[in-house]
C-alpha cells in the first residue's frame, strides 16, 4: 500500500491544501493529512479544532485520514509505516525552505521520499497566514477557505473581542 503523508499546521486548512489532498487521494492508496504542533508560530486555532475542521473538510474523501501528530516528523511517518512525505509548492520562495526540509529528512532516513505538489493556479496565492491575517481584521475568507473554516475563524474571533 503506498501511504502519503502531508504534514502541516493548517492553521486553518484553505481550499489551496484540500486541492492537494484531493488530488494526492488520486495518487496514493492512503493520505494521511498530519496536523502538527509547530512551536514557532502561534496557533490560532488550536491542533483539536484544526484536525476537527480538517476531518469535516476532507471526509468526502475515503482514503484520507486525518490526525495530529507532537514528534519528529520522520518518526511520524515511520511509525505510520509511510514512504513518502508530501508538501506543497506555492511559490519559488516556499521551494528554498521546502528543499532544506527534504535534505535534512532525507538525512535522517534516506528511505523516505519527499514529493511536492503545486496547488491549481487559482489557489497558489492563498496561504493560512494571509487567511489568518484577513480573518484578523474581519475580513471576507469565505473565498479561500471551506465554509466549515470561515465560520470557524469568525466565531473565534467573536470570542476574542468579547
Amino acid at each position: 500500500m503506498k501511504t502519503a503523508v502531508y504534514p502541516g499546521t493548517f492553521n486553518p486548512i484553505t481550499n489551496g491544501h484540500s486541492d492537494l489532498v484531493e488530488r494526492a487521494a488520486k495518487l496514493f492508496d492512503k493520505v494521511i493529512v498530519a496536523i502538527g504542533v509547530n512551536r514557532q508560530k502561534s496557533g490560532t486555532l488550536p491542533t483539536e479544532k484544526r484536525v476537527e475542521l480538517a476531518r469535516q473538510v476532507l471526509g468526502h474523501l475515503d482514503n484520507v485520514e486525518v490526525c495530529s501528530f507532537d514528534t519528529l516528523l520522520i518518526d511520524f511517518v515511520r511509525e505510520r509505516e509511510a514512504k513518502v512525505i508530501l508538501r506543497g509548492l506555492r511559490t519559488v520562495a516556499d521551494f528554498e525552505y521546502e528543499f532544506q526540509l527534504v535534505g535534512m529528512n532525507r538525512a535522517l532516513d534516506p528511505k523516505i521520499e519527499t514529493i511536492f505538489m503545486a496547488p491549481e493556479e487559482h489557489l497558489s496565492y492563498i496561504s493560512s497566514t494571509l487567511v489568518r491575517e484577513i480573518a484578523s481584521f474581519g475580513g471576507d475568507i469565505s473565498r479561500f477557505v471551506h465554509p466549515l473554516v470561515d465560520e470557524a475563524m469568525k466565531e473565534l474571533h467573536r470570542k476574542e473581542k468579547s
